[in-house]
């Protein structure tokens, strides 16, 4: 029974001997595939020629993720809406040749263009405007023209 025993033994193990041939083979095999023509010196340059360029997509990532931001902050200030509106106020004379302008930023800040004409003369007034008021008196043209060039989000 013992000789019976080791020869089971012996088949056991030489069975797994088998398998572990089979397995370092065919991983022999991907490896010579996976290094073909390259040697080790070759692989750790691409290595780190990777990695630099990684570091500097970091950077570069970084720096336009800065200037966006500089940019939308100009662009919240630079004109956004602007409207024009016509008018006749004095409508026993002429025609609508007078008119109102509003050009306003984003947050609602800007200027506000208006002129009167009549017949002996034209005046031409201009009024700042903060967050779509004025600390001047509006018109009820100034104040429709503000209202329409405020941007909408």
């Amino acid at each position: 029974m013992n000789t019976k025993l080791e020869t089971v033994f012996f088949v056991f193990v030489g069975l797994i001997v088998l398998i572990d041939l089979f397995w370092i083979i065919r991983t022999e095999k991907r490896l010579k595939r996976f290094f073909a023509g390259k040697k080790a010196k070759d692989l750790e340059e691409s290595i780190l020629f990777l990695e630099e360029n990684i570091s500097k997509l970091k950077s570069a990532k970084e720096k336009i993720e800065k200037e966006l931001v500089d940019v939308n902050k100009k662009l919240r200030k630079s004109v956004r809406g602007v409207e024009t509106i016509r008018f006749n106020p004095f409508p026993d004379q002429g025609s609508n040749q007078s008119f109102a302008v509003g050009i306003l930023d984003e947050d609602g800040d800007g200027v506000v263009f208006s002129s009167l004409y009549s017949r002996e003369r034209m005046s031409i007034f201009a009024k700042p405007v903060k967050k779509g008021k004025s600390e001047y008196e509006l018109t009820e043209e100034e104040k429709e023209v503000i209202k329409k060039a405020e941007v909408k989000n």
